[in-house]
């Protein structure tokens, strides 16, 4: 399995949010690459990265900055929030990212999803973000009426390869993760499914690896220290 840390943008800085909440929002590096480096020490082989603003305004205001991280790191590097055009998934593509994630443009748009997966196969993923059942949409800040499993089997259908998968109640609060959800998905889809939010304790790490998931995003608990990355890459292999 595959351990994603990850770095959330706002404004050139590498920031956490509280279960997608703008309003509680903290603020853990003025140097995003730096802490790129770090997970390089660490051995991981993959970033994943997510621009705050774009995910609100649908522009790339941190393309700078995500090009940095992936020229220092030279990991690979996968980008989401706000990207619901070719011109900008070009953009991102053209600049060297390994893999783009469309969130709420696959819900919205299903003709890009084609498009783009028809352009760039696999280096094109989805994001679904779960909130009571159903996917939530513009940077968490509003719910659809679409059932999340209704939602993962069409974009199965498009031929997406990889899913990225957030449990929105789990995201950021340390509560460890939605164990139960990822099995189901696991065992309904033929996806690389990699688990989002929550992941907090190297026992997370373990239990995911164990029902053989692709892929696991330590976000905060890699900030707060609850969990060593180093360690967490090891278990995940």
């Amino acid at each position: 399995m595959i351990i994603f840390p990850a770095i959330d943008l706002y404004e050139g800085k590498a920031v956490r949010l509280y279960k997608g909440d703008y309003n509680q929002m903290t603020v853990y590096s003025e140097n995003p690459p730096e802490i790129a480096l770090d997970f390089v020490k660490s051995g991981a082989t993959h970033i994943h990265i997510v621009d705050l603003e774009g995910a609100k305004t649908g522009a790339t205001p941190n393309l700078e900055t995500v090009c940095k991280i992936k020229q220092k790191s030279r990991l690979f590097c996968e980008i989401g929030g706000g990207i619901r055009s070719m011109e900008v998934i070009d953009r991102y593509i053209n600049a060297g990212i390994d893999r783009v994630i469309l969130g709420t443009a696959a819900v919205k748009d299903e003709a890009l999803v084609k498009t783009a997966v028809e352009k760039y196969g696999e280096k094109i993923a989805v994001g679904v973000d779960i909130k009571d059942g159903l996917v939530a949409i513009k940077g968490w800040t509003e719910k659809s009426d679409l059932p999340a499993f209704e939602f993962c089997e069409k974009m199965q259908n498009l031929g997406v390869k990889t899913l990225i998968c957030t449990d929105i109640s789990k995201d950021g609060a340390m509560q460890g993760t939605n164990i139960p959800l990822y099995k189901q998905m696991s065992e309904k889809f033929d996806l690389q499914i990699v688990a989002s939010g929550g992941v907090s304790t190297l026992e997370d790490v373990r239990r995911l690896r164990e029902m053989d998931l692709y892929g696991a995003i330590i976000g905060k608990a890699y900030y707060t220290g609850a969990v060593n990355l180093k360690e967490a890459v090891e278990v995940a292999r």
